[in-house]
């Protein structure tokens, strides 16, 4: 890794510890020694099962996506070690926007082609986007008039969450079936956006954007064909999502509220998930602490509970994949120039 991301890595777990430390300022330490203390560690040791089985339903996506007959076979560490890169550079970047980069960089480390790695993760994207949007509609519709009512403040992000979603998944939906017209409409719109800078400069930028549009149209076209790998695709998503939504039922579990409604905990959770989406911090540090306390604050009986129950959840859903990331980086696959040589013979 680059001096960049690990100073980009200190500077979130300073940032992280900060926080808490904010959080935890007014709190009785001994009190905070008693909660801990009365964990229900079996329940902890579930959530952690959880979200080490969402990283792996997601290498199961990935492997279902890329998989083809002719394929050698691949392993299992090549697969897995994919979402957990991800989850170090979505952490330490703004918007997640490392994460996809950073993929393509690990599955070329497995000898598999550029293109076609480009080409598998967008579709990946793409899939998963869409779930997410799907969760969050439905959880709007059953709980968003409670959480409007009581957190009005909260209600208001939770929907710009879901306008940028939604308009995020309509622009690419819209390349995919009307794409002449998307390409122009993004020529005529970022034309007088960009009227500030030099031709040279703003040229490049327009040439760069007309190439990624045709870019994610062809591997739209593939997207088209492969219907049933898209199909199961999107249901081990939909897995992937819960095994990840379930972690903070399941801290709630540990810190022993056993009177919490599972319907109400998963509503609450894929609304902290959009939230985050919007904040440009990398990992939605400040908003994420900031969601779980509100939301969940009339879950749990004492405040060293509530806080101790943000940190559990945030060091699993968060900091884990920051910390494994860094082993699946340092921890590359050892591929053979002779399984890859003789699969290309095999395919002639």
């Amino acid at each position: 890794m680059s001096r960049k991301n690990i100073f980009a890595i200190f500077v979130m777990l300073g940032l992280g510890l900060g926080i808490f430390w904010w959080e935890a300022r007014n709190i009785d330490f001994e009190s905070l020694v008693t909660t801990i203390r009365s964990l229900n560690y079996f329940w902890l040791l579930i959530a952690f099962i959880s979200i080490m089985l969402s990283y792996g339903v997601e290498a199961m996506v990935l492997h279902t996506l890329l998989k083809k007959k002719e394929d050698r076979k691949f392993g299992w560490w090549e697969m897995y070690r994919i979402p957990l890169i991800q989850a170090l550079f979505n952490a330490i970047t703004p918007f997640s926007s490392g994460g996809q980069p950073a993929q393509l960089v690990g599955l070329m480390q497995s000898k598999i082609d550029g293109g076609r790695a480009s080409s598998v993760l967008l579709m990946k994207f793409i899939i998963y986007q869409t779930m997410v949007l799907i969760n969050f509609i439905i959880a709007m519709l059953v709980s968003f008039r409670s959480v409007a009512q009581h957190f009005s403040g909260l209600a208001t992000l939770i929907v710009f969450g879901m306008v940028i979603h939604l308009v995020t998944i309509s622009f690419l939906l819209m390349i995919m079936y009307y794409y002449d017209f998307t390409k122009k409409m993004v020529q005529v719109v970022l034309k007088p956006v960009l009227f500030f800078l030099k031709d040279e400069k703003r040229d490049k930028i327009l040439q760069s954007a007309i190439k990624s549009i045709d870019s994610f149209y062809k591997e739209s076209l593939v997207l088209k064909k492969e219907k049933a790998k898209v199909i199961k695709a999107a249901l081990l998503t939909v897995v992937q999502l819960f095994l990840y939504y379930f972690v903070v039922y399941f801290v709630l579990l540990a810190l022993n509220c056993d009177h919490v409604n599972i319907v109400d905990v998963l509503v609450m959770h894929i609304m902290i998930v959009m939230i985050v989406s919007i904040f440009p911090i990398p990992g939605g540090s400040g908003g994420a602490e900031f969601s779980f306390k509100t939301l969940f604050a009339g879950f749990v009986p004492s405040t060293s509970a509530l806080i101790l129950g943000m940190f559990l959840w945030r060091f699993i859903t968060y900091y884990l994949g920051m910390f494994l990331g860094i082993i699946a980086v340092s921890k590359k696959p050892k591929i053979s120039k002779h399984q890859v040589v003789s699969k290309s013979m095999e395919r002639k």
